[in-house]
This record gives C-alpha cells, structure tokens and sequence, in this order.
C-alpha cells in the first residue's frame, strides 16, 4: 500500500484532476491519497490571528479544512472513496478502490504533539503511513523538488513541516518528494509496484 500525499496548493491547479485520474486508474487497491489544507486553512490561519483562539481549535479546524479538500476530490473525480478510519480505508482497497482519507478522528479537546502549527498535512500523511504501515509514502508538492534533496534542507526551506522529519526519522517505508509534473513518473512507479 502507498500513501500519496497531495498538497493543497494543487487546489486550484489542473494537475490536481490528472493525479487523481492517474492514482485511480492505476492504484485501485493500492493508493491512499491524503488531501493537504489548501486555502481552506489558510483561513484558519487568517481567523487564528483575528480571533485569537488556542491551536487545539486551529488543529481541529484544520483537519476539517483536509476534510473539504478530500470533498473536494471525490467531487472532481466521484470513485474515490472517502475513509475517516483506518478500517474504512482497509476496506476501500479491498474493494479495489482508492480511497481519500477525511481526518476528522484526529480531533483533539486538549493539545499533544499534533496540535501545532510545525505539524501540518505532511506529517500527519507520515502519521497515516506509519499507521497503515504503508510501503511508501509520496509527498506531491506544487514547487520544484530536486530529485536526491535531503529532507533537511526541505523542511528547513518550509517545503515540508519542521515535524515531518521527526515523524519519518524510522519509517520502514520509502519516503519521496514528487513536483506536480511528475504524474507519469508516479504512475510508472504504480504500474511496476509489485502485488502483494
């Protein structure tokens, strides 16, 4: 199983439909793609700095902002199936299907290590893959990203979160940064991903 992370800046961007197409042509059974923030928190942002109010409520409203992102997906492309648990997301493959995971049970009433702004969609798509223990976890970013780049010098560039490498620093699984462009590299990748 892969878990494709696809980055709200792709939101307002036609490869958006490409990648979907693409992961549900070839990853049916195989892909779980989880949604970034996008402009959706961005504006919990904006509201946290008019209002004030503590991360544990801008954690929460930011999960709903992948909510809407993952909405958003199954809207452009219906046979994606959304998943807010890992057994939902288990069964979604077993059906064949590729599934988009909603995070609404990540929900917190105090804070912990997730309620922060240093941990964004990316470490939670890390969170997810050690969770599912995914054998693959593809970060798709609207920025450039040099094949070989450190992961260091990526969160130190704010490409990814400043937490993403402690959430990856003993994954067994791969970890691989992809631009937007890549859709055929990832699809070459899928098609010759050994079944298991």
């Amino acid at each position: 199983m892969w878990v494709v992370k696809i980055g709200g800046s792709l939101s307002h961007d036609p490869a958006l439909r490409e990648w979907l197409t693409q992961l549900w042509e070839v990853g049916g059974g195989r892909v779980v793609i989880v949604p970034g923030g996008g402009d959706f928190a961005d504006t919990v942002r904006q509201y946290q700095r008019e209002w004030r109010f503590n991360d544990v409520a801008a954690h929460n409203m930011c999960l709903l902002a992948m909510a809407q992102y993952a909405i958003l997906m199954q809207g452009v492309l219906p046979e994606l199936v959304l998943a807010s648990n890992e057994q939902r997301i288990r069964r979604a493959l077993r059906d064949g299907r590729v599934a988009v995971w909603v995070p609404t049970e990540l929900m917190r009433v105090t804070p912990d290590p997730m309620t922060n702004w240093d941990t964004t969609s990316d470490s939670l798509a890390a969170w997810l893959s050690a969770t599912l223990n995914a054998e693959r976890l593809m970060v798709v970013k609207s920025c450039a990203v040099d094949a070989g780049t450190p992961l260091e010098a990526l969160a130190s560039n704010g490409v990814i979160d400043p937490r993403f490498l402690s959430y990856v620093k003993e994954a067994n699984y791969v970890v691989e940064l992809f631009n937007k462009s890549d859709v055929a590299l990832m699809r070459d990748r899928l098609l010759n991903m050994p079944v298991v």
